[in-house]
């Protein structure tokens, strides 16, 4: 599907801070009323970008497709102080960075990024750090993110001249016009502050801007109840006075027109948002087979190896060799092939091997995987197909 240009003219805006119900118990907007409302501004792109994670990702691209808008994917990570690894509570709080997928490289470094920070990162919340930035920073395009930032914090709580240096640090992990000073305007004071140091950095370093919304929810009516979600979410009442809360009721999906009232000093913030919308183009292919490649010996095929471990599992098995069942094994191997899952069995049987080898228990087979000679000669399997009459059919 081609996207035109953002459709209005006069003002080209697209929200690229975006949280959804998938920021959970932080973001209140159900992603098809999100895709919808945008349509409703006149708007033909929007971002998603749920804290640390990507779990709406798919059901957002559907959705955005169906109703005509450009589907932009992306993420605000939590970016550790120092390392990833370092997990205790001396390591300090984390850094938020907005990450946008601008091809289909960029969203398979998008979702590495995320999943390393489950698996490696995790401390309260899922972290990576700069050094994994560095390794898997093509296709990106960053943010500075909002005033839990590293470059906002710094201007907020140390010096504008360690703000300047973090930001120069980051064009130097994502390259010239992969990085964005991220200037937001909720009513807050730090905010103004912010933005302030952020337009005097974007002079000085080159570093271009861009204006945001930092939306949790998607209309400027739903601010009391997304206060109760926050309150879910800490463990606090609506009367608790020392609590997280967003004040102002300002983090709603708003109309470009709101935003240039916001941002009317600095319009070209505003318009390097559809710049960036235009260069995001991540698309997906549903109902394809997709499985990782098994590394085989060198100067060997995927399906050479199978049939070579195979045929020695055959020749243990049936010593006696008869000619009905190599037959059945040709003719498994080679509906095995046909359908492209060669690859995958060479998985299963080399993940089976490791477990038997390291006297790990694993059971005779399941269900109609034990239908299959395939399996019992790769020893995926412990039980006869051909004693018991069972078919390779129904597997």
């Amino acid at each position: 599907m081609e996207f035109k240009e953002n459709s209005s003219e006069t003002k080209p805006f697209v929200h690229l801070h975006v949280h959804t119900e998938y920021s959970l118990l932080d973001g209140s907007a159900k992603i098809k009323e999100l895709v919808l409302r945008a349509k409703e501004l006149g708007m033909d792109s929007i971002a998603i970008t749920d804290h640390g994670a990507m779990y709406g990702a798919i059901e957002f691209y559907k959705e955005a497709l169906a109703a005509g808008i450009k589907p932009i994917i992306g993420c605000e990570v939590y970016v550790a102080p120092e390392s990833r690894l370092m997990k205790d509570a001396k390591n300090g709080g984390n850094y938020h960075l907005v990450l946008l997928a601008e091809n289909d490289e960029g969203y398979q470094n998008l979702i590495k990024l995320v999943s390393y920070g489950f698996i490696d990162g995790f401390y309260y919340k899922p972290r990576i750090d700069k050094e994994l930035l560095r390794k898997h920073h093509k296709g990106l395009i960053a943010s500075s993110a909002c005033i839990a930032g590293e470059v906002a914090r710094n201007i907020l709580n140390v010096s504008y001249e360690k703000a300047k240096e973090a930001a120069l640090e980051y064009l130097d992990i994502f390259g010239k016009g992969n990085y964005f000073l991220e200037l937001q305007d909720h009513g807050m004071r730090e905010q103004k502050q912010v933005n302030m140091a952020l337009i005097r950095m974007s002079e000085e370093t080159g570093i271009p801007l861009i204006a945001t919304n930092d939306s949790h929810y998607i209309y400027k009516e739903d601010a009391e109840p997304h206060d109760i979600l926050l309150c879910i979410q800490t463990a606090k009442t609506i009367l608790d006075e020392d609590r997280m809360r967003y004040e102002g009721g300002q983090f709603y999906v708003k109309s470009p027109e709101e935003m240039y009232d916001l941002f009317s000093n600095v319009p070209e913030a505003l318009e390097n948002t559809a710049k960036i919308a235009e260069r995001c183009n991540v698309s997906f292919q549903f109902h394809e087979l997709k499985l990782p490649q098994f590394d085989v010996p060198q100067g060997k095929t995927a399906n050479q190896y199978l049939r070579e471990v195979c045929e020695a599992g055959f020749q243990e098995k049936y010593p006696e060799g008869k000619k009905e069942w190599k037959e059945r094994l040709e003719y498994e191997l080679s509906t095995i092939e046909n359908m492209g899952y060669v690859d995958y069995f060479l998985i299963v049987w080399d993940f089976i091997k490791y477990a038997k080898d390291n006297g790990i228990i694993v059971g005779p087979g399941r269900g109609s995987a034990a239908g299959s000679m395939v399996s019992y000669c790769l020893s995926i399997t412990t039980i006869d197909p051909l004693k018991y009459d069972l078919i390779f059919e129904r597997f």
